[in-house]
């Protein structure tokens, strides 16, 4: 699977991207919160990617954070809600709009989303209600890559999304991924 894509912003036309990886052109599709927050045409860029195998094709979802890549994968668990209809949800809300949304029950927010019918909206919040202020942990917590493999780890490992958070906090904010592993279980393990 591919999990994240450095490399040169070759082409954007939106939802789509070209990012040359040395010299291999992945086309990506991405969010318009992405998109909107990508850099200029010839700059380096790093993405969080989901990839999809279908039948009939092989597609590559590109996130910059990862809150967004984590309610999309949370999205397309839901049955009735495929990747387009994810991305179509990210890209008509923030995460933090949509955590809001289904915290206050509020199906009108999400049938404002074109393709998102009363039905659809009222099974969303149903199933995330609960799930997704656990998956998405606050754009704070992850200052950089190190951290972010250490919050993965820890959450591999069983600890929730809460649990690992809190622990990540208490760590320098420089410690490498395998230091940073052992003193986060250590914190833990009290």
């Amino acid at each position: 699977m591919i999990g994240r894509l450095v490399g040169t912003l070759a082409e954007k036309s939106p939802p789509q991207l070209l990012v040359d990886v040395a010299g291999v052109g992945y086309e990506v599709d991405v969010p318009m919160s992405t998109f909107y927050n990508l850099p200029g045409l010839g700059e380096r860029v790093a993405l969080l990617t989901h990839f999809v195998v279908r039948e009939d094709a092989q597609i590559l979802f590109g996130f910059l954070t990862h809150e967004e890549r984590a309610t999309f994968r949370l999205l397309v668990k839901i049955s009735g809600v495929g990747p387009r209809t994810a991305l179509a949800i990210l890209s008509g809300l923030s995460v933090d709009e949509l955590a809001r949304a289904v915290a206050h029950q509020e199906s009108g927010r999400l049938i404002k989303v074109p393709g998102i019918g009363k039905k659809t909206a009222e099974r969303l919040l149903l199933e995330l209600k609960g799930k997704l202020g656990d998956a998405v942990v606050a754009p704070a917590s992850v200052a950089n890559p190190a951290q972010a493999d250490i919050l993965q780890a820890l959450v591999a490992l069983g600890y929730s999304d809460r649990e690992a958070a809190a622990a990540l906090k208490a760590l320098p904010a420089d410690v490498g991924v395998s230091d940073g592993i052992k003193l986060a279980l250590k914190a833990l393990a009290r």
